[in-house]
């Protein structure tokens, strides 16, 4: 409880039952957790609580993700604690979710997107350019590893696991045993560590992730019925454009049939097209052999009216650009990349 839930005499104020909130307890998840809860909670009553829920992820930080279940490896406990009742909402970072959605969960909210870019954390403050021939340099991911190759191919990419700072520790760290890292520019915003920055990698040279910088705000429908408060608090958070442009690259990755260690890339952002809520949606999108060798891409647009055009499920404008364009890239060899990586 903070002071002004205290009055002057030190007896506790009225307040509003919490909102428990369903997150993973590394500093990234509860940051992101307690900034999203804030921003629920604003002009309510209500406080927030943070419930900690422990993922396969987070118990196992050494085996890669692939391995150990890939795509829900930090989501499926934490839904599980919504659907046991035992917390009321789960933030998640949203490339982290499965494409198939749940029956019994709804996916109330995308909060406005941080910046997608992937940034590369080097010693000595090195830009990709600059860094020396025979570079280490580590990720956890297919899709950054084969982009880095496909930029640099002389570079030693070394597979890493761990939270934010044990993986900046490798290379800006007191002992550093790699000459950089890659990691997701708005997780390092988030927590505050952005100085650890050399360079922000365009898309022209690093695509990002599918709903890389996007959270997801989850509830169940009986949470919602319970809380007749909470439904408009989701909506005054939600932001239109970041609900568009997710749903085009979560699209795209279904249709691909590729999970989130798959090396895909996709970024759908909104162009305005003069003033209003009208504009145009481009979506990027590539599939990439893993050692960088050949990559399928292309690109797509769509006109889209935040206001008017269905902006999220099956049929709408962004999730039909974000089939098109999958289909376009299997058509071209997309599917024989991703099943080359499966295998």
């Amino acid at each position: 409880m903070t002071p002004a839930d205290l009055t002057a005499t030190g007896t506790a104020a009225f307040v509003g039952s919490p909102l428990r909130i369903g997150t993973r307890a590394s500093d990234l998840a509860l940051t992101q957790s307690g900034q999203v809860g804030e921003a629920l909670v604003a002009g309510t009553d209500h406080p927030v609580e943070l419930v900690h829920v422990s993922t396969r992820g987070d118990r196992d930080r050494t085996s890669p993700l692939a391995q150990i279940g890939g795509t829900g490896v930090f989501v499926t406990a934490v839904r599980q604690a919504l659907l046991d009742g035992s917390v009321d909402v789960v933030v998640h970072s949203c490339k982290d979710l499965p494409t198939a959605p749940l029956e019994e969960i709804t996916l109330a909210c995308y909060p406005v997107r941080e910046d997608p870019r992937d940034a590369l954390c080097a010693r000595d403050g090195l830009t990709l350019d600059r860094l020396p021939a025979g570079a280490k340099v580590g990720t956890g991911s297919p899709r950054r590893a084969a982009q880095l190759l496909r930029a640099r191919p002389d570079l030693e990419v070394l597979g890493i696991r761990g939270n934010v700072e044990t993986r900046l520790n490798r290379a800006q760290g007191p002992d550093p045993d790699l000459d950089a890292v890659v990691l997701a520019a708005s997780g390092l915003r988030r927590v505050g560590r952005d100085t650890a920055i050399s360079e922000l990698l365009d898309p022209s040279v690093m695509l990002p992730a599918p709903a890389q910088g996007a959270l997801a705000v989850e509830a169940t429908t009986a949470a919602l019925a319970e809380r007749p408060w909470f439904a408009p608090r989701l909506d005054a958070v939600d932001d239109p454009a970041t609900r568009a442009a997710i749903a085009a690259e979560r699209a795209l990755l279904a249709t691909l049939e590729a999970g989130c260690s798959a090396p895909v890339a996709a970024y759908a952002e909104l162009e305005a097209a003069g003033e209003g809520p009208a504009g145009v949606l481009r979506l990027r999108a590539l599939a990439i052999r893993t050692d960088g060798s050949h990559a399928v891409e292309g690109e797509a647009r769509v006109a889209l009216d935040l206001e008017t055009d269905a902006l999220f499920g099956p049929g709408s404008v962004p999730a039909e650009l974000g089939e098109e364009l999958a289909a376009d890239l299997l058509s071209r060899g997309a599917g024989e990349i991703l099943a080359e990586a499966r295998a």
